[in-house]
């Protein structure tokens, strides 16, 4: 009975027409599936590249902000005497407080394992040592004790070797998944492509068969298919490619400034505390070969890292708005290398006051320099994070209700397949 069966759906007419309906729906389905799950995983990556891991990025690059912002500001006050200002330990709270803040808001975002949960750990661990050493520092400086210098390099020890380099990893960390995320969204998708074209080919042979036995140019079913898996196809390229070119916008404009304004803003906080422990150490640390001062060298390698983030910053600005805080920051910089030429030439004929105050003063001291500095570079990532926020965010628009779309249109044209070949059948009965 199977067999005869088989034999009439194979040999026969409506039986040929009962199969190419089953598989005209049956393709138009999958399409439609295909396409809403291969675009929907490319939608979440997008969202996550904008509500995820440039954000864990950004935050991983604070962190490390506020932690060498901290160590810059703990060693300005211990020069400043033995009453540190009020000013200055504000600060110095205001920035722990702030890496504290945010290594809890990173933990959260972890799945508690991986090298980031990993980074993180060792910040929570170290931070209250660090904190410690700071303040045992200010105590025996409170007391006029030179044991208060050793403190505080100790700390600053602890902080270039173990802090920094930890939060460091930490943003290397969330940039590279920041980079999964992003080649995850931008990824084309060729089984939902392959797929369109394979449905619209065999809808286009279905119809000339039609046409050829039955003379009728036009079957509407088939043509409502047609038309539904056409609409389809043409949404999911248009939409992929806005996609990848907000994408693009975003990488070049967006990602990359905000790479190299973070290289940059690294450069500039270590430069200051290396500037800064110079005249803490008084000549008392030196490079290994034992011919130059440890922290000068340190202090000119930094500035020349800040030096050609920004020039590769000013590259990828693509408006004014963007170039102006770049321009001044390096026009900053220049100026803040000029004082500290001037404060080292003091310091070095041994007049350490008139040094001292070139180098934390109130005016015209390269305090003021790296300050300026600062608030430039932070006007810029405020700008190039808008900038990115904004293109990645209209990538994840484009894509958003191509899924839902996509399953309807594919449900609507295996419907139209199924009753274009029933009025087919019909003409049988």
């Amino acid at each position: 009975m199977g067999r005869e069966r088989l034999r009439v759906a194979t040999t026969t007419e409506p039986g040929r027409l009962q199969i190419l309906g089953a598989v005209l729906a049956l393709l138009v389905v999958a399409f439609g599936a295909v396409t809403a799950f291969q675009v929907d995983d490319r939608t979440t990556a997008a969202d996550d590249v904008v509500s995820r891991s440039q954000p864990l990025s950004a935050d991983a690059a604070a962190i490390y902000r506020s932690l060498a912002d901290a160590d810059t500001t703990a060693a300005s006050g211990f020069l400043a005497g033995t009453l540190e200002p009020a000013e200055s330990r504000a600060r110095y709270d205001r920035d722990i407080a702030t890496a504290a803040r945010l290594l809890v808001k990173a933990a959260a975002s972890t799945d508690g394992s991986g090298e980031s949960a990993r980074e993180i750990a060792t910040l929570n661990e170290q931070l209250p040592r660090y904190t410690g050493l700071v303040e045992r520092a200010r105590a025996a400086n409170r007391q006029g004790l030179p044991l208060g210098g050793a403190y505080l390099r100790y700390a600053n020890q602890q902080m270039t070797s173990i802090l920094l380099p930890a939060a460091e990893r930490l943003y290397e960390a969330e940039t590279v998944r920041l980079h999964e995320d992003d080649e995850s969204a931008r990824a084309w998708p060729f089984l939902a492509l392959g797929l369109g074209v394979l449905t619209l080919a065999v809808l286009a042979w279905a119809q000339r068969r039609t046409y050829l036995r039955t003379n009728r140019v036009f079957n509407h079913g088939l043509l409502a298919a047609t038309a539904a898996t056409l609409t389809v196809l043409l949404w999911l390229l248009a939409a992929h490619t806005v996609a990848r070119s907000g994408l693009d916008t975003a990488r070049a404009h967006g990602q990359e400034s905000l790479q190299d304004l973070n290289t940059a803003r690294i450069g500039s906080l270590t430069a200051r505390a290396n500037e800064l422990l110079t005249l803490v150490a008084r000549g008392a640390v030196l490079t290994e070969d034992g011919k130059n001062d440890k922290y000068e060298a340190e202090y000119t390698s930094s500035t020349d890292t800040l030096t050609d983030a920004l020039a590769t910053a000013r590259e990828l600005a693509d408006d004014d708005a963007g170039r102006r805080p770049v321009d001044e920051a390096a026009s900053r910089t220049a100026e803040w290398k000029q004082r500290h030429k001037d404060a080292r030439a003091k310091d070095e004929a041994g007049d350490f006051e008139g040094a001292l105050g070139r180098i934390v003063g109130p005016k015209n001291s390269t305090g003021q320099s790296f300050d300026q500095v600062d608030a430039a570079l932070d006007r810029a990532l405020a700008h190039e994070q808008t900038e990115f926020t904004r293109s990645a965010g209209d990538a994840r628009d484009a894509l958003t209700a191509l899924p839902l779309g996509a399953l309807a249109l594919g449900i609507l044209g295996a419907a139209g397949a199924v009753l274009g070949i029933n009025r087919r059948l019909s003409e049988y009965r």
